[in-house]
C-alpha cells in the first residue's frame, strides 16, 4: 500500500520523469570522425540510426559536427554533414568536443590524435598498431591534458574484451589469455581444415572477399595479432606496452597434411596469441597452435575471433564475436564514445586507467625471449623408409629431456619415398626443442627441416 500511494503522489513521479528527460536534452557532445573508410563509415551510421538510443544511455545527444575524410563512402549517407578533407582542420575545430580517429597507421594518425590531446579533446581510436607502438606516449600526455584515449575497437573488434579485462575482472590476478584475434589468419585455417585447400588457394580468395590485404604480410606473419596481443597483455598484467619484445610466427609454412595430422590426433590448429605470467617473467607470442578439438575456442571458425582469459578468481572465461567488419568494430567505437561523454563531467584522477592499472604502478616483470617460454610440441619429421629411424628420434629428443606423448606414422609417400613421423611430446622450454631439432635435421635419414607447432591445452 506504501508503493502504491508513494507512486501515486504527482508531486514524486513527474519530476523524477522531467529530469530523466533533461539529463538527454542538455547541450549535446559534438564530435568529429576522421576516416570515413570501412569503420567511419559504420560509426557514422551507427550513431545516426541509434541516435536516442545511445542519447539516453549517454545521458546526452552526440552529434556529428565534422567528418575528415578524402572521399565519400557509399554506404553512408552524409548529406547535410559538415565534411572536410583537411584532417587538422577538424582536430583544430573549437567546437569539437571528442575526436573519433579511424585513420590506421601509425604517423598521421599519431599526429591526429597527439594534436587533439594537445587541443584538450577526447580521443576514441580503432588504431591497435598506434596504441602498441605509440600508447605510453599517448596515454602520458593525455593524463597531463586530463583527457580520455579509448581504444576498446582496436582489439577484437565487436568483442568489449578490454572492458571485460580492464572493468570486469579487475578482482582476479590473470594468470593467462589466448586469443584468436586476427580473422584472417583464421578463415584461412579454417578453410584449409574443412576443405583440405592449400594455403595459398585460401589467402586468395580472402584477399577477393576482402578479408585480406593485396599486401597480407600483417596477418598472415601475426602482426596484427601480436599488435593486440601487447595491448591485451599490458591491461592484464599491469606492464608496459612492449610490442617490440613479442615473438610472432606466421601461417605460410602450414600445410593442408598438418592440418589433417592435427585432426586425426584430436587437435585444431588456430593462429593464436598467448600472453602467460611466469615467475620468470611474461610470455608474449604468437604463432600456429595445436588446441584440443574439444575446447571452445578451438571451434571458432571462419573471419570470427574469440579470446580466452583465466583469472585466479573467476576462471576460464571466453569471450566470443565478430572481430572485424563495419558494424560490430562501430559497435565498439560506439561504446567507448559512451564512456567518454559519462566520464567528461568526473574528477581525471578518478576515471578507469587506460591500461587497468594505475600510471605509477605498472610491474617491471620482464618479457621472456622466445626460447624460455615452455609448450608442448607437434613435430613432422619427413624420414627415409629405414629401420631405427624412430629409434633415433627419440633418443636425440630423450636426451634433451624431452618426453613423446605420442607417435603417429603414416605410409611412405610414392613420389619420394619418405615416411612422415607425427610426433606430440610434454612441455619444455623452447631452448631444449631448438637443440633436438638443429640435431634432427642433420641425421642422414631426415630429409628437409621438421616441422613444428606448439601445442596449448589451455587447462
Amino acid at each position: 500500500r506504501n508503493v502504491q500511494t508513494f507512486n501515486q503522489r504527482p508531486g514524486i513521479a513527474r519530476p523524477l520523469r522531467a529530469a530523466r528527460m533533461e539529463s538527454v536534452s542538455v547541450k549535446p557532445v559534438k564530435v568529429g570522425i576522421c576516416g570515413l573508410g570501412t569503420v567511419g563509415g559504420g560509426t557514422f551510421n551507427v550513431l545516426k540510426r541509434n541516435a536516442e538510443e545511445i542519447a539516453r544511455r549517454a545521458g546526452r545527444g552526440i552529434e556529428v559536427a565534422q567528418i575528415a575524410a578524402r572521399r565519400p563512402n557509399p554506404k553512408c549517407d552524409t548529406s547535410g554533414a559538415a565534411i572536410t578533407a583537411d584532417v587538422f582542420a577538424l582536430v583544430n575545430n573549437p567546437e569539437i568536443d571528442i575526436v573519433i580517429e579511424l585513420i590506421g597507421g601509425y604517423t598521421v594518425a599519431r599526429e591526429v590524435v597527439m594534436q587533439a590531446i594537445e587541443n584538450g579533446k577526447h580521443v576514441v581510436t580503432a588504431n591497435k598498431a598506434l596504441i602498441a607502438v605509440h600508447g605510453h606516449e599517448i596515454f602520458a600526455r593525455a593524463r597531463e591534458k586530463g583527457v580520455i584515449v579509448a581504444f576498446e575497437a582496436a582489439v577484437a573488434g565487436g568483442i568489449p574484451v578490454i572492458k571485460a579485462i580492464r572493468e570486469g575482472l579487475s578482482a582476479n590476478r590473470i594468470n593467462w589469455l589466448a586469443g584468436i584475434i586476427n580473422g584472417t589468419g583464421n578463415f584461412i585455417l579454417s578453410e584449409m581444415r574443412d576443405k583440405g585447400r592449400a594455403f595459398e588457394d585460401v589467402l586468395k580468395e580472402a584477399q577477393a572477399l576482402g578479408y585480406a590485404e593485396a599486401d597480407p604480410t600483417f596477418d598472415v606473419e601475426g602482426i596484427d595479432a601480436a599488435h593486440k596481443l601487447t595491448i591485451l597483455a599490458s591491461i592484464a598484467f599491469g606492464i608496459p606496452l612492449q610490442f617490440d619484445k613479442a615473438y610472432t610466427e606466421g601461417i605460410t609454412q602450414l600445410t593442408s597434411a598438418d592440418v589433417a595430422y592435427a585432426e586425426a590426433l584430436g587437435y585444431r590448429i588456430k593462429h593464436l596469441g598467448v600472453a602467460r605470467r611466469t615467475d620468470k617473467g611474461i610470455e608474449l607470442r604468437v604463432h600456429p597452435t595445436l588446441i584440443p578439438a574439444d575446447r571452445l575456442i578451438a571451434n571458432v571458425n571462419g573471419v570470427m575471433n574469440a579470446v580466452m582469459v583465466n583469472g585466479d578468481a573467476a576462471g576460464s572465461t571466453l569471450y566470443y564475436g565478430a572481430g572485424a567488419g563495419m558494424e560490430p568494430t562501430a559497435s565498439s567505437v560506439v561504446a567507448d564514445l559512451v564512456d567518454v561523454v559519462r566520464a567528461m563531467t568526473t574528477d581525471p584522477e578518478n576515471r578507469v586507467p587506460h591500461l587497468a592499472f594505475q600510471a605509477d604502478a605498472l610491474s617491471d616483470h620482464p618479457i621472456l625471449p622466445i626460447s624460455e617460454c615452455e609448450s608442448a610440441y607437434y613435430l613432422r619429421v619427413q624420414a627415409k623408409d629405414r629401420p631405427g629411424v624412430l629409434a633415433q628420434v627419440a633418443s636425440i629428443l630423450s636426451a634433451r629431456g624431452i618426453n613423446i606423448e605420442s607417435v603417429m606414422q603414416k605410409e611412405a609417400d610414392e613420389q619420394d619415398g619418405l615416411v612422415p613421423m607425427i610426433l606430440l611430446t610434454h612441455r619444455v622450454a623452447e631452448q631444449r626443442m631448438d637443440d633436438a631439432l638443429a640435431a634432427l635435421e642433420v641425421l642422414d635419414d631426415v630429409a628437409g627441416p621438421v616441422m613444428r607447432i606448439r601445442v596449448e591445452h589451455l587447462n
